[in-house]
């Protein structure tokens, strides 16, 4: 059985991408699924001169032995002003500080939501210029606009929405 990790790209306590991801991987069939939150990798921000007076984080070291031990990864980023959320981007630091190559070659979903119309397009496309650099094998791509409207009870409502990412997920597992 794949051990497949899913998490958002945001620290909400009510991150509509971490309900996405945690939706995502409920589609999987027969995968362990673990669901992370940015929330229990607490770190400080990134910073050289911390780095070189406390070392690297003890949780980064966590969150990247996570990413090693799976077999996949379902991510969906968060968009703050067109980009990764900083809570993301701080992560992201501190793990390529230890690894370049931080997503080790892991086939990715990679998704992001928003309540608006743009479904987090300008953030998808920084990762899918940015991810492949740190071995990240983004199998599928799934942008999903007005979360509100689209999503209720913790799955997607919209039929269209909903086979596509049947699809894409479907597409993804037969990857890991």
């Amino acid at each position: 059985m794949k051990n497949i990790i899913a998490f958002a790209g945001s620290n909400s306590k009510s991150s509509i991408n971490k309900q996405l991801a945690t939706y995502a991987g409920s589609l999987l069939d027969g995968a362990n699924l673990n669901i992370l939150d940015l929330n229990d990798f607490e770190l400080p921000l990134f910073g050289v001169d911390l780095e070189a007076e406390a070392g690297i984080p003890e949780k980064a070291h966590e969150f990247l032995a996570l990413i090693k031990e799976s077999d996949g990864i379902i991510l969906s980023l968060a968009e703050h002003n067109g980009a990764y959320s900083t809570v993301f981007k701080n992560l992201f630091d501190w793990l390529s500080r230890i690894e370049s190559k931080t997503f080790f070659g892991k086939p990715m979903l990679l998704m992001a939501a928003s309540p608006g119309g743009r479904g987090g397009k300008s953030v998808l496309e920084i990762a899918q210029g940015r991810f492949p650099f740190h071995n990240a094998q983004i199998v599928e791509v799934f942008s999903f606009p007005f979360f509100g409207d689209n999503f209720k009870d913790g799955k997607i409502t919209e039929a269209a929405f909903n086979a596509e990412l049947i699809k894409k997920v479907a597409t993804f597992q037969n990857k890991i």
